[in-house]
């Protein structure tokens, strides 16, 4: 039996389906972004991709850890 999905990956299945974007996607815009700090990045996200606080958080501490395979 696996474990439970802990952490911010716990929230990449309510992401996809609340904005229709595979993991993978989001990881590439965060890491292809030109800003580098986890809370402009975040900030980003809300303002020009309309995610929640919770979920650009989960995709930008994820990302920014090195798990970049979703």
């Amino acid at each position: 039996m696996t474990a439970p999905v802990k952490g911010p990956a716990s929230y990449f299945p309510s992401i996809e389906k609340k904005y229709g974007r595979p993991i993978a996607e989001w990881q590439e815009l965060i890491r292809t972004s030109p800003l580098t700090r986890h809370m402009e990045l975040v900030n980003w996200l809300k303002t020009e991709h309309g995610l929640g606080h919770g979920h650009a958080n989960a995709l930008v501490a994820h990302t920014l850890a090195g798990n970049g395979g979703a």
